[in-house]
């Protein structure tokens, strides 16, 4: 039995006790007390949805003007066009002026005079060439970041293999290129009740029929088989299901599109295990020869054949 020390992920548990990696890959560890680091702006930047960061972009964009189109208006609005008489009316010359300004399109229908008016804007000018120079930076780091891009089927089976039982899932290449060198690792977490009446996390590395393949084009099916030196070993399916698990899956291969290895991690957990099912072929042939993979069959279940 390959019982393992605590990989990470800490041995306390409770009865209620959330998963510790939800099925994008993604820490659910709350943070506490963690301090602002001005370094790790850019990590977050990079690492937060396109939505998101969109949002933060526009919202950003918008308060800038606002600010300097405020101050526009308190330097005097006569400096940059002629006084409308109406504050709303100025303020919004003002921000607009400022869009112009930050973003160095500069229409000339309005421009600053005044002395202020153009310290003002020298100030903005600035701030805008070094705000999208930054943008622009971001946009790069995030199109480029190296990433998996691996789908696993949406649950884990259990059934009957070689005579024995078996654990088994699924992935596939999210993308049309070929998975060179991939390996992947399976541990299992069973959380139990100890002497002290605490619940207390066990870690078990999973043997694999196979750990490693030199280049996936298809889909690849993990199968743990069921045998002395599994931990689920005797335990009938209905012992199972009374278990509190989690799988813990780490993938990693070489990603032809940046030309490096890159990694990704899954997991599934008790209400993800199906019993006595197995996955349909997501693969047939066409009418010229050639393999056709159905990108939606990666998950279909079929029932075992008596």
């Amino acid at each position: 039995m390959n019982k393992i020390k605590d990989p990470g992920f800490g041995y306390a548990s409770k009865i209620n006790a959330k998963r510790l990696v939800n099925q994008k890959g993604e820490s659910t560890i709350i943070h506490l007390n963690k301090k602002f680091n001005f370094q790790d702006t850019y990590t977050y930047l990079i690492q937060i949805s396109w939505p998101k960061f969109f949002l933060l972009v526009f919202c950003s964009y918008l308060l800038i003007n606002i600010i300097f189109g405020i101050i526009y208006t308190l330097v005097g609005i006569e400096e940059i066009t002629t006084l409308s008489g109406n504050t709303f009316k100025d303020f919004l010359n003002g921000f607009f002026f400022s869009a112009q300004t930050i973003t160095t399109v500069g229409y000339g229908g309005i421009s600053p005079h005044g002395l202020l008016a153009n310290i003002v804007s020298s100030f903005e000018a600035l701030i805008g060439l070094l705000t999208f120079s930054f943008i622009t930076g971001l946009l790069y780091g995030r199109f480029s970041k190296p990433n998996a891009s691996i789908r696993f089927s949406k649950n884990i089976i259990f059934r009957n293999f070689n005579d024995r039982k078996a654990l088994m899932f699924r992935l596939m290449n999210n993308r049309t290129s070929i998975m060179i060198d991939s390996e992947i690792s399976l541990t299992m977490s069973i959380t139990k009740i100890t002497t002290n009446n605490k619940h207390e996390r066990e870690f078990y590395r999973l043997n694999l029929e196979m750990n490693a393949i030199k280049y996936l084009s298809t889909t690849w099916t993990i199968v743990h088989e069921i045998d002395e030196e599994s931990p689920l070993f005797n335990l009938s399916e209905s012992e199972i299901k009374k278990l509190d698990i989690e799988f813990y899956i780490l993938a990693q291969y070489h990603e032809e599109s940046f030309s490096q290895k890159v990694y990704q991690i899954h997991s599934y957990t008790q209400e993800d295990l199906e019993y006595n099912v197995k996955f349909a072929s997501p693969t047939s042939f066409n009418n010229d020869g050639f393999v056709e993979l159905d990108h939606e069959k990666l998950s279909t279940l079929t029932a075992m054949e008596d």
